[in-house]
């Protein structure tokens, strides 16, 4: 785990596996930190250079005071990955992760040669209900959100689980002024106009019980751009890499091989 000062924000990120690998970036959801893409590590193929990143306001990444907008949030990316000097990596991106992944795409195309948008869309909800969500966090914490934001996030068997706590007790411990920054900017956000202009190899992926961004969302998204494929995962929310990491990693896998990311199954 390391720490980069960009710009205004000192930004936490991990980097896993070789240094001359074929670069996979991954940015998280609203809510979480890097350590969202666990479960999805071990079935992932070796030789990866596997990039990870707590967004502004999330993990141990600096916090400002304020609303964010989501320009600020592709611009951390973006100053991440000169920092690293990469080029031409596979950005997967899940809820605003995959917003910060078309925004990044439509500044900064040669930093990305392929993309997977995951459980997220072009435009996520409206300034009423984020508006509504904000002022639960003002009055009451993350924690007045956190049953619902469960709900949202997994399929009705798996919060049945013990571990569901894992992830309840991520959510809370998130600082609250990041949920309210990055919710800001998520509601500020309409991606439809960039993101059809788009021209590179995506792929969309959707949980079926998904309760923030529905399976229909995912895909309107990812059909604005020409080309793009996607795949829905069947008994997971709005986080697939948690309830069917091998499902996940197999997917993305295959995307990575027909891109030309890595040598496919032939070699």
């Amino acid at each position: 785990m390391k720490m980069a000062q960009l710009g205004d924000i000192a930004v936490h990120y991990r980097v896993d596996g070789p240094e001359d690998g074929p670069p996979v970036v991954f940015a998280n959801s609203l809510g979480t930190d890097m350590r969202l893409w666990d479960p999805v590590l071990p079935f992932l193929p070796s030789g990866l250079r596997i990039i990870r990143y707590d967004k502004r306001g999330h993990g141990l990444t600096s916090c400002p005071p304020g609303r964010y907008a989501m320009g600020a949030l592709v611009k951390d990316a973006e100053n991440l990955l000169d920092h690293l000097q990469v080029r031409n990596c596979v950005f997967v991106g899940l809820s605003i992760g995959g917003m910060i992944a078309q925004g990044l795409a439509v500044k900064r195309l040669d930093l990305i040669r392929a993309m997977v948008l995951s459980n997220t869309a072009a435009k996520i909800g409206t300034p009423a209900l984020w508006d509504a969500r904000i002022a639960d966090v003002e009055s009451g914490g993350i924690e007045k959100l956190a049953d619902a934001v469960m709900e949202r996030w997994f399929s009705a068997a798996f919060r049945t689980r013990a571990e569901l706590a894992l992830w309840r007790n991520m959510l809370t411990r998130q600082e609250d002024n990041g949920y309210i920054g990055c919710s800001a900017a998520i509601s500020g956000t309409d991606f439809y106009t960039p993101t059809s202009g788009l021209r590179l190899p995506t792929l969309g992926i959707a949980g079926s019980e998904d309760g923030s961004t529905p399976p229909d969302l995912v895909r309107e998204t990812t059909d604005l751009i020409p080309g793009s494929q996607f795949h829905l995962i069947r008994n997971a929310g709005h986080l697939p890499c948690v309830e069917q990491p091998e499902e996940y990693a197999r997917v993305l896998t295959g995307f990575l091989q027909q891109v030309g990311h890595i040598a496919g199954p032939d070699g």
